[in-house]
């Protein structure tokens, strides 16, 4: 069994081709399942990753090394025929790996040191939420399994033992320095985050911390809305919960807007946010776009005053507090080798596996034979000391007659080959 991850990423893909392949968690079920038949016989096992700063698609195959190649071409027409998007438009951005390479890529995911912002403990969680998604639609399999848990140790080791967490910086922490830039004091302004999710409850509790003068949640969900609002009130900041039917007439009460959905279609628009300008006198709006395809037209970027920042332009403005986390690299890196050798050590000893069986099963065999023949002449009364003669040579020949007759036909390069495996087969010091 082959690893193997294929993806586009941050360093790789610029936003406006990595929102065109995401795939939205309310989607990870059935593009699993699709995936998964579409290619039954060469990728029955696989788990995808989509973020807003990458999709991936780890997977384990039954295909030999050479027929990868192949496999990886078909993977990527697939992904660019699925998301309604030209293979050559893709094809640049993708990287693909293999076996131990695919391991250290998880292992380095994992632990943060392929982020934007290094060390950011965030993918950790969607990686765990990415494999139990795939264990519960039926794709993960045992060698991806076992991936992504050595991937989850070597994660918790590297915060342990190295700088690598230290000292905090993430794309919320941005996002509230970002708009201390456009308003000296948080305190007076008014916070709509557009969505309820997991990277919007981070950015509020941010945000809250700052105690502004009250936030508001809009979702599709009026349910979640309201559970997330309930919770950032009990950091004592004043806290609502409204439905995404109502923003367009509410737009305009807002300074800040911070919007991460998963919509595969913008939810604000030039036209409702020129409306809202309109009617705050063209007082500024701070907003912040996390959503990956994105929640804001593009276009509302160019309106003289509004500040819109994207995921992309985030990870541009972090920057205090990477240095340390940079010094740490070395030593996270060092553990990530050291697992991805023990992996890839179980990895090849679950191939042995069978012959392993293989061989214990042929030697009872030939035992058990020599033994019967032993027992027959025994209880006729033949000599014992000749018996056991006769049972060490008749197992003895059994064993190597297959080794002595390989020897024999092999080719005289092959011959040779195997003659330094020998010693070590049989063992260098007899039967020692």
């Amino acid at each position: 069994m082959r690893l193997l991850t294929l993806g586009l990423n941050h360093a790789t893909a610029p936003l406006s081709l990595r929102e065109r392949i995401a795939v939205p968690s309310e989607q990870l079920a059935s593009t699993l399942g699709a995936l998964t038949r579409h290619f039954a016989t060469g990728l029955p096992h696989a788990v995808v990753l989509s973020t807003c700063n990458r999709t991936e698609i780890y997977g384990a195959t039954d295909r030999p090394l050479d027929a990868l190649p192949a496999l990886r071409g078909e993977m990527t027409h697939w992904l660019a025929q699925r998301h309604e998007t030209p293979d050559e438009l893709l094809d640049p951005h993708w990287y693909w790996h293999v076996d131990g390479e695919s391991v250290r890529h998880a292992c380095r995911v994992a632990s943060g040191l392929d982020s934007m912002v290094l060390g950011e403990p965030q993918i950790l969680g969607q990686m765990k939420e990415a494999a139990r998604e795939a264990e519960a639609v039926g794709t993960l399999g045992t060698p991806l399994r076992q991936a992504f848990d050595r991937s989850f140790s070597v994660a918790k080791a590297v915060r342990s033992h190295t700088a690598i967490g230290s000292a905090s910086v993430s794309m919320a922490a941005a996002a509230v320095r970002l708009s201390e830039r456009i308003f000296d004091r948080l305190g007076a302004q008014r916070i709509l985050f557009i969505g309820a999710g997991e990277m919007v409850e981070l950015v509020a509790t941010h945000f809250a911390a700052q105690k502004p003068a009250g936030i508001t949640v809009a979702n599709r969900s009026l349910d979640r809305a309201q559970r997330l609002a309930a919770k950032l009130a009990g950091t004592g900041v004043p806290s609502v919960a409204m439905s995404l039917s109502e923003l367009p007439g509410e737009l305009a009460r807002f300074d800040i807007v911070v919007s991460s959905t998963g919509s595969p279609l913008p939810l604000v628009g030039l036209g409702m946010v020129e409306r809202a300008l309109k009617q705050r006198r063209r007082r500024p709006m701070f907003m912040v776009d996390l959503g990956v395809p994105r929640d804001i037209e593009r276009e509302v970027g160019e309106l003289d005053d509004v500040f819109l920042y994207t995921v992309d332009d985030l990870g541009q403005v972090v920057a205090s507090g990477l240095q340390k986390r940079r010094d740490a690299v070395d030593d996270a890196e060092a553990i990530i080798e050291r697992e991805v050798g023990q992996f890839m050590r179980w990895l090849e000893g679950r191939e042995t596996v069978p012959a392993i069986r293989d061989l214990h099963q042929r030697g009872d065999a030939f035992r058990s034979v020599e033994l019967d023949r032993a027992r027959r002449r025994l209880a006729r009364g033949d000599d014992p000391s000749v018996v056991i003669e006769a049972l060490a040579q008749g197992i003895t020949n059994k064993f190597l007659h297959g080794p002595t007759q390989l020897l024999h036909d092999a080719p005289d390069d092959v011959r040779a080959h195997l003659l330094q495996y020998l010693p070590r087969l049989f063992g260098s010091r007899g039967g020692e």
